[in-house]
């Protein structure tokens, strides 16, 4: 039998927000708290999905998974990277069995997170555990992201999840990739599509923290009425301004240098808040907060809500500004950076017994 425990880490935006639509850079930094998946290779050819919201089977074939009933919104990221996995292997495989912790949440709702993204880098891995498949685990979990909302989204938050630390990312284009996987060829071309444009930077030498703003973004939306609103000329001055002030507060956490953190960081969300709709009044009052506690906010992600990235000069620092935004309601903790995608040694025994229950 061949049993794993997986996990992998969130993502959160430094910079490169919107730029890495349009052919700039993002810097995106990998942090806790991880979450676990646990697959089992089957006996026979079903495949079976838990999470906490229920559970999705079918059987395995070369052209994907037979699902007996359509998979539900909870199970859309990772019933299409089952099928983009089996076809990716294009043969008769062998049955799995893959359970999902929750993602972490604060009073009900995400954190912008990219829950989605580490979904797909969990379910891609998975079954290429379970399978004994030699797929590109990076590349099919960027196309089942990516095919899973008609090819929007950039990927920086798949890539972030699977390398972990600070990753360096330029947006891959998968449209033909997600084509094939839809009318045929799709293992021939994933193995021949270019490698990655990924990279590992040095990790943050500042004391960070993350603030949840209260309220979950719809990031799609925001895209759309940014890029309604945005000419072309525009996009491509926001590209080399967000790549220049990127690097800048790259260089600066690299160095643990404060002030020329707290230049770029400012920059970067004057940056952002020319976009127009990013701006809201829960995410300006985080930026209030963390300046008058002697730190540097920043939205992380598309805004609208979600959260924002604290820089602090000292833990003194951070653990001040902490307490202050939890004295006034806002949900607020520490974050470093985490390790990518990994094996673990311990056994998930909640998922096991999830998996041993519906077998």
């Amino acid at each position: 039998m061949v049993d794993r425990t997986l996990s992998a880490p969130g993502k959160l935006f430094l910079a490169g927000e919107y730029a890495v639509l349009w052919g700039g850079v993002a810097r995106v930094a990998a942090v806790g708290p991880r979450v676990r998946a646990y697959v089992r290779r089957r006996a026979d050819r079903r495949v079976e999905l838990l999470l906490a919201e229920g559970r999705l089977s079918g059987d395995t074939t070369p052209l994907g998974a037979r699902w007996q009933a359509t998979p539900s919104p909870a199970f859309h990221f990772v019933a299409r990277t089952v099928d983009l996995a089996l076809r990716a292997v294009a043969q008769d495989s062998p049955g799995f069995s893959i359970a999902f912790e929750p993602s972490p949440t604060a009073a009900g709702q995400k954190l912008g997170f990219g829950s989605s993204a580490r979904a797909c880098v969990l379910a891609a891995e998975a079954c290429r555990t379970a399978m004994g498949a030699t797929f590109d685990a990076l590349k099919l979990a960027l196309v089942a992201h990516a095919s899973a909302q008609q090819g929007k989204g950039s990927g920086a938050d798949v890539a972030a999840c699977f390398a972990g630390d600070v990753v360096r990312y330029r947006r891959a284009d998968v449209t033909a990739l997600i084509d094939a996987g839809n009318k045929g060829g799709f293992s021939g071309a994933l193995t021949s599509s270019p490698p990655i444009d990924v990279w590992r930077v040095n990790p943050p030498r500042l004391p960070m923290l993350y603030v949840f703003s209260g309220a979950s973004a719809s990031t799609p939306g925001l895209i759309a009425e940014v890029e309604r609103a945005l000419a072309p000329k525009d996009r491509e001055r926001f590209v080399l301004q967000s790549d220049a002030l990127g690097l800048q507060l790259e260089e600066a956490l690299a160095r643990g240098d404060f002030a020329g953190a707290r230049a770029a960081t400012e920059a970067l969300q004057a940056l952002l808040f020319s976009l127009g709709p990013t701006r809201t009044p829960g995410l300006e009052r985080i930026l209030q907060l963390a300046s008058a506690a002697g730190c540097v906010a920043k939205q992380s992600g598309a805004g609208g809500g979600d959260g924002c990235l604290v820089f602090a000069p000292d833990t003194a620092a951070r653990d001040a500004a902490r307490e202050s935004f939890t004295a006034r309601g806002l949900f607020a903790f520490p974050v470093s950076t985490e390790p990518g995608l990994r094996g673990e040694v311990q056994p998930a025994l909640e998922l096991v017994r999830w998996t041993d229950a519906a077998a």
